[in-house]
């Protein structure tokens, strides 16, 4: 069923041009019979129901609303939407116009001599524009799909080990599926990128594919997504339409699933954007369609807002507020019939937002919706540089082959044949001479300045279009590294600005893959990589781990980034203390990275890692101190023994002399003397905090949860009770030993102090002993008199026993007794 425009309502989609309808006999839907099931007579006091009508039945939310809408209500939305994409259409046909320019000066398709100026005359077309784009798809196509796959995640908030786990089974499991499950993928961003410097815009719709039980990312030639000419972005759009094309085999096999609503489709095949367009990739390719079979359907896919009737947006209380909720909205082109409409926002959104599908992809910022492409910035380039070359070329072969007049009366034998290099033909004259009977056309050599103009226009279209040779390995190998760098961006700041684009609209699909594997992945997922088994959780795909392209924005190209990594590793080797053990390791790493060199490891061996400083003896110690080489001391050593061998040194005349060695001396054994403070105050710690770190061990080794701020309570209490012992004990000892290396007795100081600490220990233990004892005594007397006790008990349980057993027994022989008397009464009365 077509519409035809009527003007002052072809672009006007509340006004529905009914003139225009063809009448078709429209069956009632499911709404209607219901509706109709309940005829309703009014009288003056009251309202009677011919029929009952049953509740409806509750309507999920992603189902099919069409059966709930009347076929009037159906016709006039596909009416509406089919008058307002038309407009939107035709909003953009100077767009369309550049692109089909574009299209046709690529070059691509062999043309056919020309019959202007003369019969013959070159078609050739400049291949500027069809070089710049070849090379842009070239650059970006390696840099923005590695072989290693094109994802890398990144931690939003603060980074712990879960997360980070997180991260990378994200990171692998996207790279696995895009480049072993999406198998198309990879062509799909091959072909969106030849289009992209051709448009200047080129889309990518992100969904999940029932029909194939795997997420899609399908790339949608830009003349097959149309929006409103008012339309900023597609987020902004209230209307974006996927234009499709189906044939009725795939429109029936949604019809069977449920998708689409399963109705008649009447009229041919064939689409509104079956224009120039079309036909212009039809003539590039040398296909055209044939009307033998049976042509494909165009569905429009309407992403849009609507109030449809019965299902009003309402506010709290319960009231309709007008405002216009998102729908996808299915409809056949040739019979304009409504195949689906569903809700297009999720059913806990209070916003009511829609969901986006789309992402557009942008050469450069165009002044409205849609990018600017090289059609559109050196597309007049293109025209006169092939303009030129075909002047070029026609002045060459008329030079080549002239032309020109000859006498009426002359007559040239075969002049219809051209003459073969080395031939002289026989002509008849009439007496004149032969130069008077032939008088060539003054034709001029290809013109230089057109020559010259030719290459000034080439190289500009060059330059914007940064594709102009850069000859790295012709610069001066001293040259600074700033100004290698910026000459390598001078020429690139275009293409460097263009891949920054790309890089953004990349991100932005993989959010909207990521969204996806959210939504339809099971809990866990399991797949393998190589030989591992892998998994992924649907939980992964969260707020907390980020999914971006992992091609850097700032580096377009290998030339690049070999240029850098050489500049890097030059920079390096220069100065290589400041950069550290590791700096000319990764320098060079990088630079095997920038030039594509896989298995790096097993080239470059990474640095060994350096080892911490063990305890040795205190001779090794004196040597070491003596040829100026830095002392350590641990935790662990004697230190009272390091502490007389090395004041047995600072005595002798070496290093009396020396007082540089006397210092280093003096603060290695200072060392020696912190430790042993601590060590001492470890063994005088209260018993009470000594309990509580036993405590918190134990509860820490059994598995039990524990606040971190009880830990740091328990651990700062710890330590500054150890600082506040260690104190004094190391003042007073650092005061013994200062006063002690300016004497020579035979007594250390610290000897005594140790001795005295020793003798301390040694009342500590024997008082320890004598309460041990005594407890032990306590404990000993404590079970003798539980023993008695028991003892008491059991022999009263067995008194008891017995005279219960006592009494028992003389319950029986009374009983006898009384028997027997018995039996001798009744044998004395027989």
């Amino acid at each position: 069923m077509a519409i035809d425009t009527i003007t002052g309502t072809e672009n006007n989609p509340d006004v529905i041009d009914t003139g225009s309808i063809t009448e078709v006999e429209i069956e009632p839907t499911d709404a209607e019979l219901l509706r109709n099931a309940a005829e309703i007579l009014v009288t003056e006091s009251e309202l009677v129901l011919d029929d009952e009508v049953e509740e409806l039945p509750q309507i999920d939310f992603d189902a099919n609303l069409v059966d709930e809408l009347t076929s009037s209500e159906l016709l006039n939305l596909a009416s509406s939407v089919v008058r307002s994409i038309k407009a939107d259409k035709e909003s953009r046909k100077d767009w369309e116009e550049t692109y089909i320019d574009g299209l046709k000066y690529l070059g691509m398709k062999f043309e056919k001599m020309r019959s202007q100026p003369f019969e013959g005359s070159s078609g050739v077309i400049h291949p500027i524009l069809a070089e710049s784009v070849t090379q842009f798809q070239a650059q970006a196509y390696k840099e923005l799909l590695p072989a290693t796959g094109p994802v890398k995640t990144e931690v939003i908030g603060a980074r712990t080990a879960e997360v980070d786990a997180q991260a990378e089974r994200v990171q692998q499991f996207m790279n696995f599926y895009i480049m072993n499950v999406m198998q198309d993928y990879d062509p799909e961003l091959d072909m969106l990128l030849f289009y992209l410097p051709i448009a200047g815009s080129a889309f990518k719709k992100v969904y999940y594919d029932v029909s194939q039980n795997r997420a899609i990312s399908k790339f949608i030639e830009p003349e097959n997504l149309i929006v409103p000419y008012d339309a900023a972005d597609l987020s902004g759009a209230e209307r974006v339409t996927h234009v499709l094309s189906m044939s009725k085999n795939e429109i029936k096999k949604q019809q069977l699933s449920g998708f689409y609503a399963n109705i008649e489709l009447t009229g041919d095949g064939g689409n509104i954007t079956q224009d120039e367009i079309e036909k212009t990739i039809d003539d590039i390719e040398g296909t055209s369609p044939t009307y033998m079979e049976e042509r494909d359907r165009t569905v429009f896919e309407v992403h849009t807002v609507l109030d449809l009737p019965n299902f009003e947006d309402t506010d709290e209380s319960g009231k309709t507020t007008g405002l216009k909720l998102p729908y996808i909205v299915t409809i056949d082109e040739p019979s304009q019939k409504v195949l689906s409409i569903r809700r297009n926002y999720r059913p806990d959104d209070p916003l009511k937002n829609k969901i986006n599908y789309f992402v557009q992809y942008k050469f450069l910022p165009g002044l409205g919706f849609y990018g600017l492409g090289l059609s559109h910035m050196i597309g007049g380039l293109s025209k006169a540089s092939t303009s030129i070359l075909r002047q070029l070329i026609d002045a060459g072969t008329l030079a080549n082959l002239p032309a020109g007049f000859k006498a009426r009366g002359m007559r040239i034998r075969d002049e219809d044949e051209p003459l073969q290099p080395g031939e002289f033909r026989d002509i008849d004259t009439t007496g004149s001479s032969l130069r008077e009977n032939l008088i060539p056309l003054p034709i001029k050599e290809p013109s230089n300045v057109l020559m010259s103009l030719l290459g000034l226009l080439v190289e500009s279209g060059k330059r914007f279009a940064s594709i102009a040779d850069m000859n790295v390995g012709d610069m001066n190998q001293a040259m600074p590294v700033g100004t290698t760098v910026a000459l390598l961006e001078r020429g690139t700041k275009v293409m460097s600005a263009i891949h920054k684009r790309l890089h953004y609209a990349q991100r932005l699909e993989f959010q909207l893959l990521a969204r996806v594997f959210q939504e339809y992945l099971p809990p866990v997922y399991p797949y393998v990589t190589g030989s591992a088994p892998q998994e992924i959780k649907s939980l992964d795909f969260d707020d907390r781990v980020d999914v971006v392209p992992v091609s850097d924005p700032n580096i377009f190209s290998q030339s690049q980034r070999i240029t850098m990594a050489q500049e890097l590793l030059a920079m390096v080797q220069s100065n290589p203390e400041i950069h550290g053990p590791n700096g000319i390791y990764e320098a060079y790493r990088r630079m095997y990275a920038a030039l594509g060199v896989d298995d790096v490891e097993s080239l470059l061996q990474p640095p060994a890692e350096p080892q911490p400083p063990q305890p040795v003896e205190a001779g090794l110690e004196n040597a070491a101190l003596i040829l100026g080489q830095p002392a350590q001391a641990f935790p662990e050593q004697d230190h009272i023994a390091h502490i007389n061998a090395h004041r047995s040194l600072f005595m002798t005349k070496v290093v009396t002399e020396n007082p540089a060695l006397q210092g280093q001396l003096i603060a290695h054994m200072m060392q020696h003397l912190q430790f042993l403070a601590e060590q001492i105050a470890v063994e005088r710690m209260p018993e009470e905090i000594v309990a509580q770190q036993t405590e918190l061990q134990a509860l820490i080794e059994s598995g039990q949860a524990v606040p971190p701020d009880l830990i740091q309570a328990v651990v700062q209490l710890g330590q500054q009770a150890q600082a506040q012992i260690a104190a004094p004990i190391l003042a007073e000892m650092s005061g013994s030993l200062i006063t002690s290396l300016g004497q020579d007795n035979e007594t250390d100081p610290l000897v005594e102090i140790r001795q005295r600490e020793l003798d301390l220990r040694e009342k500590q233990i024997e008082l320890d002993n004598d309460q041990f004892a005594a407890k032990q005594g306590q404990r000993a007397a404590e079970q003798e008199a539980k023993n008695v006790l028991e003892k008491e008990r059991i022999d009263t349980s067995r008194d008891i026993a017995k005279d219960k057993l006592d009494v028992a027994i003389a319950r029986l022989d009374q009983q006898a007794n009384l028997k027997l008397l018995d039996l001798q009464n009744k044998r004395g009365a027989a």
